[in-house]
């Protein structure tokens, strides 16, 4: 027998799954039948594909038995894939994928909330600790000899040791607590197989003792029983007409380990040139890996209902990578590999198809059921802005169903609405972009539009700032960054009336020859109404932020970008300078115009020392 400690994360998710979360402490039977399910789904696709396996006795079935007397034991058994001594370690000692460890960060102290998380984060075996002091996994993997048995407390450490095991699959055995003992009935199990499991794809079995009474109603003799609990049906390949919404519902959290309802679904079936169905759920919450590089993809392929993969990112494009749901088709080869899939014509129609109904589907409920699809946004606004990016194809619907917020209403607006709002002489959409929406919306840089009543749309997305700009348009109108050089197109009948009535050229003159090189340009502002003076970058120029995300993602050599200084006429700062012929004092002054124009847009002050001292000769000055 071999003792191994548990990986550090692993011992501390115990600790929390025990003492701590599933508020529902029968989910532990839902997460050992996913996995049960899995292992048939995984044999089931090498007995059909691989040669070594074809030959090898498949009878799928999931077994679930329990001590009825004295409610010591729960068991449940699968004929599928099995496991060897590496797979034990590898998937009930470690929790593999590094983004799985970020789950404890991410825990909120709300145990309802934080349950929630545990399937999703690949880690559901560990709920069985919850109702049991002690489990065993008797396993022997199809193919091999050896059988090994997995025993652990979940305090800190495991055994695996050989064992005996005449075919190949695995059984889960937990040893009850008091609060697990509830577990070993038949009622209770039964309903739970049926809320849970009820549309898993192979039979489920429930082993019991049925007692038999006399005419007078004693109890006369217990009777072994044994029956299939499940209606063991593929759902998505069922008539829709068939189907509520819960069937919907309890399939989706078998598929997705999420306690909550989708907030969607959309089932579709094609017959013609190609005969494929799709059901697709959206969740009510983004997935804990959303933005991690090694997120776990949601859609699970299969081919004439035999499971292929559930771990390809090529089956929906990245930007829907929060869908869960199934993808069947009747026309692939039932041995077609990952290789082949990334190059496969039909696969590539299902996908293009598949996309179009799916934003179609967001298309109508954004206009039919706006709250619905408020929630939506909230959770999948940014990664629907990736696609803006990425899929070209699909760009002009994704303009529709992109949100943003703005300075003109309340929550989240559309271009199209926007656009309904403007005024009748406005160019363009103008934009702000950032990292902090209370920021941007006392930036010095929306004074003359909030004036002028132009709506701005307020960006604090940090993707914003890639994906906009390759936008340039919606139908025909320009969008443009207020932080951008050419942004004051509708601002320019200003222009003359200001300086005529302004004359602050020698000021201009006087800011240039003291910043020399430090800016790129120093020029009257038509955007500012009660601040002295801002920063923005030139139209050809990246921004400040988007220089620092290159530099974050790597990119070594940036060239320096310089800003262009707008000063406000109507500002007493520089309607004091017009006069002013102490060349220290102008120096001062000059440098705290750009340097707090820096500090509001967030730009880092180079020398912040030299600020302080110049803010300090200027307060001296005005005591």
């Amino acid at each position: 027998m071999a003792k191994h400690q548990f990986q550090t994360e692993v011992t501390q998710l115990l600790h929390l799954i025990i003492h701590s979360l599933y508020s529902h402490k029968e989910i532990f039977l839902r997460e050992i039948v996913s996995n049960a399910s899995d292992a048939l789904d995984k044999l089931k696709y090498l007995t059909l594909t691989d040669e070594v396996m074809k030959n090898l006795k498949f009878d799928p079935r999931i077994s679930i038995s329990f001590d009825g007397k004295d409610s010591k034991t729960l068991s449940v058994s699968d004929t599928g894939i099995g496991m060897n001594e590496e797979d034990l370690v590898n998937h009930l000692g470690t929790i593999a994928r590094s983004g799985t460890k970020s789950f404890l960060g991410k825990l909120s102290g709300d145990a309802k909330k934080d349950s929630n998380l545990i399937g999703q984060f690949g880690v559901g075996f560990y709920s069985s600790f919850m109702a049991a002091d002690k489990v065993e996994v008797l396993t022997r993997k199809a193919g091999e000899d050896t059988a090994w048995l997995w025993t652990s407390d979940g305090k800190g450490d495991f055994d695996i040791a050989k064992a005996e095991k005449a075919e190949h699959g695995t059984t889960v055995t937990l040893f009850l607590n008091d609060e697990g003992k509830e577990f070993a009935s038949q009622w209770r199990i039964e309903s739970l197989i049926k809320k849970y499991s009820n549309h898993i794809a192979f039979p489920i079995f429930l082993s019991y003792e049925k007692k038999e009474y006399d005419d007078k109603g004693k109890e006369k003799a217990s009777v072994p029983v044994t029956e299939q609990v499940n209606t063991a049906s593929a759902l998505w390949k069922r008539p829709k007409s068939e189907l509520k919404d819960e069937d919907y519902s309890e399939f989706y959290k078998t598929i997705s380990h999420d306690s909550d309802d989708p907030l969607f679904y959309i089932h579709t079936r094609a017959e013609g040139t190609m005969e494929y169905t799709t059901l697709f759920f959206v969740p009510k919450h983004a997935p804990f890996d959303l933005y991690n590089v090694d997120y776990k993809p949601g859609v699970k392929l299969y081919v004439k209902r035999v499971f292929i993969t559930d771990d390809d990112k090529e089956l929906m494009p990245s930007y829907l990578r929060f869908l869960r749901g199934v993808i069947d088709s009747e026309d692939l080869p039932l041995n077609v590999s990952r290789e082949i899939l990334q190059q496969n014509q039909v696969l590539s129609s299902i996908r293009s198809a598949s996309v179009k109904k799916v934003l179609g589907e967001f298309q109508r409920i954004a206009l039919e059921d706006k709250e619905k699809y408020t929630a939506l946004v909230s959770e999948f606004n940014r990664p629907l802005k990736e696609g803006l990016y990425s899929d070209y194809a699909n760009r002009d619907v994704l303009l529709e169903l992109v949100r943003f917020k703005s300075t003109r209403v309340e929550g989240y607006t559309s271009l199209e609405e926007y656009k309904q709002r403007m005024l009748a002489d406005q160019k363009a959409i103008y934009f702000i972009t950032g990292d902090n929406e209370a920021k941007l919306r006392s930036s010095p840089l929306l004074e003359a539009y909030t004036k002028k009543d132009i709506e701005v749309l307020i960006m604090d997305d940090e993707i914003d700032e890639i994906v906009i700009p390759s936008v340039d348009k919606y139908k025909d109108v320009e969008l443009k960054g207020v932080n951008r050089s050419d942004a004051g197109e509708d601002l320019e009948k200003d222009k003359k009336e200001k300086e005529k009535d302004k004359d602050i050229s020698g000021v201009i003159k006087k800011i240039k020859k003291v910043l020399g090189d430090r800016v790129k340009d120093v020029k009257v502002s038509l955007r500012l109404a009660e601040s002295p003076s801002c920063i923005v970058t030139d139209q050809s120029d990246p921004t400040f932020k988007m220089a620092a995300m290159l530099k974050a993602m790597g990119q070594k050599e940036m060239p320096e970008i310089k800003p262009i200084l707008e000063i406000n006429p109507d500002h007493q700062i520089v309607d004091k300078l017009k006069n002013m012929n102490d060349e220290s004092f102008i120096e001062d002054i000059s440098f705290l115009l750009l340097e707090q124009a820096l500090l509001v847009e967030g730009v880092e002050i180079k020398d912040p020392a030299a600020f302080v001292k110049r803010l300090n000769r200027i307060m001296i000055k005005a005591v």
